[in-house]
């Protein structure tokens, strides 16, 4: 005879609409007296039973199940609609992209329950053939935020892109530095172009191209003190940046920069440019107090710097557009002044780095193609120990 089963163990039955058995337990009654009743289902009697247990483990551990049909998808699209608030527009743009362009294509239609460590490991390494290792940092930041937040609403139990790490992805391009010979082909080249003062700015002071974008004119003096004690140069108070907040990049970035004469009349010639334009704009201008401003006086973004600084550059002498950055210009202001002999902690307070080692490591290239020290102390050293 079969043994009758107990008070809520439950029962075992066939679904004829959805052609499977449903394995079910009762557990009692919640908070406002309504039963709970977990279920499993599956092909046969075994795989119902095998997932019921799953599921009243999960239970026990404090976990809801996530719906069946929840997807990585979901998880993403949720975080990108709720979880990136207060981020600048700027990110919010950048992890939209990553995620659209990587992360749904080769993984939005699996379950996120299903997901596993092996899928993100294959999936990252995928990636690591045609993308950079910061570019791979990234998507990896994306999909662990948006999985960490589907598990803190029990969508999931874990994150287990937590688990995986980055490979090395492609290299990148390594930035470089303009010699001074090629320094001086393109401000040469650049004369009488809108981009003109910009350039010869960067160039000759180090600042930001996110500073240089937010400069105002109320933070520009091209007179100075001369006659005060000590004597003021002329100068730009590099207080603010394009960054959300207006803030610059570190506490130290907030610097006062003398002004070489060169910027002085590129600047003032910029200005008179400048009243030009506004005239021209009439009722279309909007006064921001910006130095370098669009047709109509508004913020220029980086696309506005980038091209139209690669269209500048182009009648210089060796310099292929391309391969060239507005934000090597500082990279080549660390440089010439690293290879005329200017001290690296004299170049960092220029550059507004919190340490030596952004400026050793990142910024500085090189010159000189041969370092003499070595060779020269001991052509010192053996040629005393030679003399009789």
């Amino acid at each position: 005879m079969t043994k009758r089963r107990s008070r809520g163990d439950g029962g075992l039955h066939w679904d004829p609409k959805r052609e499977r058995w449903i394995a079910t337990a009762s557990l009692g009654y919640d908070g406002r007296g309504k039963r709970i009743v977990k279920r499993g289902s599956g092909r046969t009697k075994t795989e119902a039973k095998a997932k019921l247990k799953e599921v009243l483990r999960d239970y026990e551990d404090g976990l809801a199940i996530a719906p069946t049909g929840y997807t990585v998808e979901n998880a993403v699209n949720d975080w990108l609609a709720y979880g990136l608030a207060g981020r600048t527009a700027a990110t919010v743009q950048t992890c939209t992209i990553l995620s659209r362009t990587h992360i749904l294509p080769d993984l939005g239609r699996l379950k996120l329950r299903d997901l596993g460590a092996e899928d993100v490991d294959k999936w990252l390494a995928e990636k690591a053939r045609t993308l950079s290792t910061r570019t791979l940092q990234s998507l990896h930041g994306c999909l662990n935020r948006a999985v960490k937040r589907a598990m803190a609403r029990d969508k999931v139990k874990r994150n287990v892109v937590e688990l995986c790490s980055v490979p090395t992805g492609r290299a990148g391009r390594p930035s470089k530095a303009l010699t001074l010979t090629q320094a001086e082909a393109v401000l040469r080249a650049v004369e009488g172009d809108p981009m003109h003062a910009y350039i010869v700015v960067s160039l000759l002071t180090g600042a930001r191209t996110e500073e240089l974008r937010a400069l105002t004119w109320d933070h520009v003096d091209l007179d100075g003190r001369p006659h005060a004690v000590p004597a003021v140069p002329p100068h730009i108070a590099v207080w603010r940046s394009v960054r959300h907040g207006g803030d610059t990049k570190t506490r130290k970035s907030r610097r006062t920069l003398a002004l070489p004469g060169r910027c002085v009349e590129a600047l003032r010639a910029h200005r008179a440019r400048q009243e030009e334009r506004r005239g021209i704009a009439g009722v279309k201008w909007q006064d921001r107090g910006l130095v370098f401003a669009s047709e109509v006086g508004t913020e220029l973004d980086a696309a506005n710097v980038r091209r139209a600084f690669r269209r500048a550059v182009a009648k210089a002498a060796g310099i292929v557009p391309a391969e060239w950055t507005p934000r090597e210009l500082r990279h080549s202001f660390v440089s010439l002044l690293s290879d005329r002999g200017v001290p690296l902690e004299e170049i960092s307070r220029l550059v507004g780095h919190s340490s030596t080692s952004v400026t050793e490591e990142v910024y500085r290239k090189q010159i000189r193609p041969v370092i003499q020290t070595g060779a020269v102390a001991m052509d010192r050293i053996f040629s005393a120990e030679r003399e009789p």
